[in-house]
């Protein structure tokens, strides 16, 4: 199976080399987990490192404000950008019916999924872009009232993704009575499931992940440390080394 190297350190080892190609996987976790920096990460280190061009998607944050975080890693996404390595979306700011500054973005006419599809399909075909990283699905859910009306966007989304050859991230929140996503369904219609974590063990605060699922792959099925450096972002051990 032809794998995509994911840019995380330590995490290929875990998983075969990388994530099946043109799958759809789901990192999910409590807020502060890390999940914009592991997708900002496969983004920029997919461009970088592997002279893969790949579209990031904001549904929550600013991309103005994304940028800047993101130099504190020494990642210079406005560079890529420049050089047409990355695109991204601001869906942002529709979802509020605001016009936004960015080139690339959803009118202010309002946010729906297939104005979205119509923005990647574009982007993928005009950069032949091989990645993708949504954040977050939350953001986009409050345009759906029931379960199976979630369940059926992020289907169509991952569908579409796949079929346009792109590998994609999209982003998720822990449940609030400790489920796996924040809807309970987004991690039966992707390919694989990424959890991260940050909580207190044995009195220290310690920050981890899990790969919980990923098809067509046999990976390990330990909780790893992880570690956040402004170096490297996101580092993941193996349980050895602690």
């Amino acid at each position: 199976m032809d794998r995509v190297p994911t840019g995380i350190d330590g995490l290929d080892e875990l998983i075969e080399g990388g994530f099946p190609r043109r799958r759809v996987i789901l990192v999910t976790g409590a807020c502060g987990t890390g999940k914009t920096i592991f997708s900002a990460q496969y983004i920029y280190r997919g461009a970088v490192d592997y002279d893969e061009p790949g579209i990031y998607v904001t549904l929550e944050q600013f991309p103005r404000e994304f940028r800047e975080d993101m130099l504190q890693f020494g990642w210079d996404f406005r560079n890529l950008e420049e050089q047409g390595l990355v695109r991204i979306i601001d869906a942002s700011v529709a979802r509020i019916g605001v016009a936004s500054e960015e080139e690339h973005a959803l009118p202010e006419t309002g946010f729906s999924l297939d104005k979205l599809l119509v923005e990647i399909i574009k982007a993928a075909k005009e950069m032949d872009a091989k990645r993708i990283a949504i954040d977050s699905i939350p953001a986009m859910g409050f345009r759906y009232e029931r379960e199976y009306e979630v369940r059926n966007a992020v289907l169509k989304l991952s569908y579409v993704l796949k079929k346009i050859g792109l590998t994609g991230v999209l982003t998720s929140e822990t449940g609030e009575k400790g489920g796996l996503s924040k809807y309970g369904v987004e991690e039966y219609v992707t390919d694989g499931v990424i959890i991260l974590r940050y909580g207190s063990v044995g009195g220290r605060l310690m920050r981890s992940l899990q790969v919980r699922k990923m098809r067509g792959t046999k990976h390990s099925e330990h909780i790893h440390p992880v570690e956040i450096s402004r170096e490297r972002g996101i580092v993941v051990y193996p349980i050895e080394e602690v």
